[in-house]
């Protein structure tokens, strides 16, 4: 009876172990969870964070982009018709070139006043680009500057340094600090000797 007796007492304790053992592997289970939940709300407020920061950085260079934008079009607003309107001077230029070399208007006093007129008529245009910020390039025996000349030719002359601009075919113009059309000219180049030239005919 006693043996039997401390058998269930044995059984009791058994399974009071075995219950306690699971109630603590429960709670380490919840506390696991707990845990686990605090660390993924942690990287989603991080995650969160992140994407604000770069939410925010975009929206300020999209503000800077506009900001640059809006100061490019009221600066350089009107380029293109700065460009187009570079054609009266152009055809101007080329209509007094044409009466001047009119033979049968050589000399004679209706050349004379039209070339004034031509001459006010130029003028007013370059002072009216200039308010605009348009101003011409001076070319004439300055070195050639690739940024702002464009060599069309080059003209044998001993009485100027080589790559000197001694002739300007088409005026060009800047609009402020930007290139609205670069100067079309001639470049000075040495003069070649009759022995030199005879030396590379001889070697071609």
């Amino acid at each position: 009876m006693e043996k039997e007796q401390k058998q269930t007492t044995d059984k009791s304790n058994i399974t009071t172990d075995k219950v306690d053992q699971a109630r603590s592997d429960e709670a380490k289970k919840l506390e696991n969870v707990e845990e686990q939940k605090e660390k993924n709300h942690e990287e989603i407020i991080v995650e969160l964070e992140d994407k604000l920061a770069r939410t925010f950085a975009e929206m300020e260079n999209q503000r800077r982009r506009f900001e640059r934008e809006k100061e490019e079009a009221f600066e350089y607003g009107g380029f293109s018709f700065a460009k187009e309107a570079l054609n009266l001077i152009d055809n101007l230029e080329r209509s007094k070139q044409i009466l001047l070399n009119d033979q049968s208007l050589k000399n004679s006093e209706v050349l004379k006043k039209t070339i004034e007129h031509f001459d006010i008529i130029y003028k007013d245009l370059i002072s009216i680009f200039e308010k605009n910020n348009i101003k011409p390039i001076e070319s004439l025996n300055k070195k050639l500057d690739p940024n702002i000349h464009q060599a069309m030719m080059e003209i044998e002359d001993d009485q100027k340094e080589p790559g000197t601009i001694v002739q300007e075919i088409q005026k060009g113009f800047m609009i402020k600090d930007r290139l609205l059309r670069p100067s079309l000219v001639g470049v000075s180049k040495k003069i070649e000797k009759k022995d030199e030239k005879n030396e590379e005919n001889k070697e071609n």
